[in-house]
């Protein structure tokens, strides 16, 4: 396949949560195809470390510090794109924490927080960049949903189920509504991804580990590099009639029964 398909030399991208894990790696993706980038995180010095690295490349890479659960400081972002690019061709919506707790005891403040983080930004976000892209002629946005946009998880989710169900119909509608404008909207759906947070459950709880992976018939958990194939795919030309997916990267998780079980080769 001629690679020319992939090539993203001259695009703009924005990418939320770009000091660590799948933002970092989805920066990183991008600048190695030949993206410039605009990176935000609430982490200043993960984020500026993430913009060298990319600078080391060769690309240009500007970073900044936003609250994305904030609709002025997605604004405030966006501005700054203006001034600094004049354009975006990609999005991607990563940026975004939980708080878990059952759902008898969450507070209704914290559940509030949660769609604030998952879906009020980066509904901003999105907006911000489909009317730009809505001038320019089209581009590619990509929101960060979870296994729990479309299962139930159980151990104290609700909050950031509710919220990642949310994405997933955001980028269903958006994606409708845009398409004809030349906007593809799509969203990735991980399962358990190593990143910090969710090693330390693993540290708080062992356990943990040998349950998720009792479910991922691949055999191993996901590595933030996992995500970096998907999001060249889709920020460029190769996935160019692919719009309003909602794309597993799991493992295999998804497709296994609860009563499956994996036939390894020695087994």
């Amino acid at each position: 396949m001629p690679t020319a398909l992939f090539d993203l030399t001259g695009k703009v991208a924005i990418v939320s949560g770009a000091a660590q894990g799948m933002g970092r790696a989805m920066a990183m993706a991008l600048a190695e195809a030949g993206a410039d980038l605009l990176l935000t995180d609430l982490n200043e010095a993960g984020v500026t470390r993430t913009a060298e690295a990319i600078a080391g490349l060769g690309r240009r890479a500007i970073p900044t510090r936003h609250d994305v659960s904030e609709p002025a400081q997605v604004r405030q972002m966006f501005a700054l794109l203006d001034k600094e690019f004049g354009r975006i061709d990609f999005l991607g919506n990563v940026a975004g924490e939980s708080i878990m707790a059952p759902p008898e005891d969450i507070t209704l403040e914290d559940v509030e927080q949660v769609w604030r983080n998952l879906v009020l930004g980066r509904f901003c976000a999105c907006q911000e960049a489909g009317r730009r892209m809505m001038r320019s002629g089209g581009g590619s946005i990509v929101n960060i949903g979870s296994l729990a946009s479309i299962t139930a998880l159980g151990r104290g989710h609700v909050a950031y189920s509710m919220a990642m169900g949310a994405v997933a119909q955001m980028t269903r509608e958006l994606s409708t509504e845009w398409s004809g404008h030349g906007i593809r909207v799509n969203a990735i759906l991980p399962a358990q991804v190593l990143n910090p947070g969710l090693e330390k459950r693993i540290a708080e709880k062992p356990s943990l580990r040998d349950q998720f992976l009792s479910g991922i018939p691949a055999g191993r958990l996901g590595h933030p590099d996992d995500i970096k194939g998907l999001s060249v795919l889709l920020a460029s030309d190769a996935s160019r009639w692919i719009t309003g997916a909602l794309i597993p990267m799991d493992g295999g998780n998804l497709a296994m029964n609860a009563g499956g079980s994996v036939r390894h080769p020695l087994s």
